[in-house]
């Protein structure tokens, strides 16, 4: 389920996960799509402050 709301509505799946993580309900976490946008985070920081 919460890779289907990952595609369909970002916002939604990012505020369950925000959701989740603050309950610290692990077990329910999207845990590939979490790694993947923390992963992607980095290298836009990295990005931005090479070209800074």
């Amino acid at each position: 389920m919460q890779s289907n709301l990952y595609e369909s509505d970002f916002y939604a799946w990012t505020l369950e996960q925000v959701k989740l993580l603050k309950a610290r309900d692990f077990t329910h976490l999207d845990i590939a799509h979490l790694v993947e946008e923390i992963e992607a985070l980095g290298r836009q920081e990295r990005r931005e402050l090479e070209n800074a």
